[in-house]
């Protein structure tokens, strides 16, 4: 009998506990279910499944020099996943079923039926925690409850971590002789080359772009991380997302950076294991509450919120048309590239959600169906925050004013020419704020919202519904 790893987002060899496992017990297989009509229905980006295609096909090479055979299964969605599974158990002798856990509740949903399948058949399945670097639900407050305010939450797991941080996994040992690697069907529509380019796939990729980060950019990460016109971030969130890189490895760099300090010590490696508990913030969110699975608020009072219903207003923002220099720049960013700077979602976010009033989950699915890194629990967790509708958010009446973090983040307007040549010609000042005249001869519109007057049309939106926070 053989054991089996059903890989999902977890699309590494090193530190990957599910397939570690699975490997101890004996000869070892693995599968990889690709849903693209599930796909379809989460909004996925194409340039996304494009990279966990690419992805794909790097493991499946390294898996094939170590014996180890990769299946790929494909399922329109989830529902035909148990049968899809079991069929595979049965064709290939498999007795013991290893996963890595995922924390949507469609995913949930998925591996519950699966595990309930496979059980009828004899096979066991077990599951596992390599997606973050503490399981979710572990980390409570005193009476027990999920944490849902950021700070206290952190303390937590640094109490944790601090004495017993995730320990590596090893690697599976060759178990044969090399293997031809397996053909990865096309999953999702092709992207341009020039985009493929940005985010080269494979773990020996993400291990480069981690080692340039440590050497280059966490020692400044600090300084530099809100500034867009520079490469201040790690910019490993698709590697991330998709299990490429485990948040683990990312926690243990930081420490040997960090003379194993995680709470002091460098400025710049502090500040980005504070990011990495974002993460597993809204992960631990996600888990503890399914309805954000499902499109609802964590504050429940603001579903009673008048969202306007403008659709021209809403594909400004989506194209870059808005007139507001920074959330036009952002956009197209993200357009062109799969991906947009952190701080600049957090401007967009607030601009579509406050400034325009619309609706924060059209924002997110804009961003779902963009973004390279698209990830439920931090895309959601990020719309909710900005938006001021969900856990340890951002107070409804603080609204970031776009042009003032334009002038603060970007000061020589270095970002706003890169992405929005037309305006590359005014002056330091001038870009950010263009006048009429210069808007007209650019060919730039006009800003679609007052800013002063759309602030204090939402705090009004805000202040009135039931039980809302004063």
């Amino acid at each position: 009998m053989h054991t089996l790893v059903w890989l999902r987002s977890d699309l590494r060899l090193h530190d990957n506990p599910a397939l570690s496992e699975a490997a101890a017990q004996g000869h070892v297989r693995a599968v990889f279910l690709a849903a693209p009509g599930q796909w379809r229905a989460h909004g996925d980006a194409a340039a996304k499944v494009d990279f966990w295609q690419r992805n794909l096909q790097a493991l499946g090479a390294t898996l094939a020099q170590r014996g180890i055979e990769l299946a790929i299964l494909t399922v329109q969605d989830w529902s035909e996943a148990p049968d899809a599974l079991a069929a595979f158990c049965a064709n290939h002798g498999i007795a013991d079923v290893h996963i890595n856990a995922e924390w949507g509740i469609n995913e949930r949903r998925r591996d519950q039926a699966c595990a309930a399948r496979l059980q009828a058949l004899g096979v066991s399945l077990t599951t596992h925690h390599g997606g973050t670097l503490l399981p979710p639900g572990s980390v409570r407050t005193g009476k027990g409850d999920p944490y849902r305010v950021f700070t206290p939450y952190a303390r937590a797991c640094r109490d944790i971590l601090r004495s017993a941080p995730p320990a590596a996994r090893r690697a599976p040992a060759a178990q044969g002789p090399a293997l031809p690697a397996a053909a990865v069907p096309a999953i999702g529509p092709a992207v341009s080359p020039a985009l493929a380019r940005l985010w080269p796939a494979g773990e020996d990729a993400a291990h480069a772009r981690l080692r340039d980060f440590l050497d280059a950019g966490l020692p400044r990460y600090h300084e530099r991380r809100d500034i867009p016109a520079l490469d201040g971030t790690s910019a490993l969130s698709p590697y991330l997302a998709c299990g490429v890189l485990s948040a683990a490895q990312c926690l243990r760099a930081a420490l040997r950076n960090n003379q194993g300090e995680i709470d002091s010590g460098q400025a710049g490696a502090r500040v980005w294991i504070t990011e990495l508990l974002w993460r597993e913030f809204y992960l631990h969110l996600l888990a503890a509450y399914p309805a954000l699975s499902m499109h609802q608020p964590m504050r429940p009072e603001t579903r009673y919120l008048a969202w306007r219903d403008a659709p021209e207003d809403l594909a400004a923002w989506q194209q870059g048309r808005t007139g507001i220099p920074l959330v036009d720049a952002a956009q197209r960013q993200l357009l062109a590239t799969g991906w947009m700077h952190n701080r600049l979602r957090m401007v967009s976010a607030m601009f579509l959600s406050k400034n325009l009033l619309l609706d924060w989950r059209l924002g997110e699915a804009w961003f779902m169906a963009h973004l390279i890194d698209g990830d439920l629990a931090a895309n959601n967790g990020g719309w909710q925050w900005s938006a001021s509708t969900g856990a340890d958010a951002v107070p409804y009446f603080r609204v970031f004013n776009p042009i003032t973090q334009s002038r603060k983040f970007d000061p020589q307007g270095v970002f706003l020419r890169r992405w929005l040549p037309e305006l590359a010609g005014l002056d330091d000042k001038s870009i950010h704020e263009p006048s009429a005249a210069q808007r007209h001869a650019a060919g730039y519109p006009e800003a679609i919202a007052d800013l002063k007057t759309s602030r204090l049309r939402a705090i009004e939106a805000f202040a009135s519904l039931p039980s809302a926070p004063a």
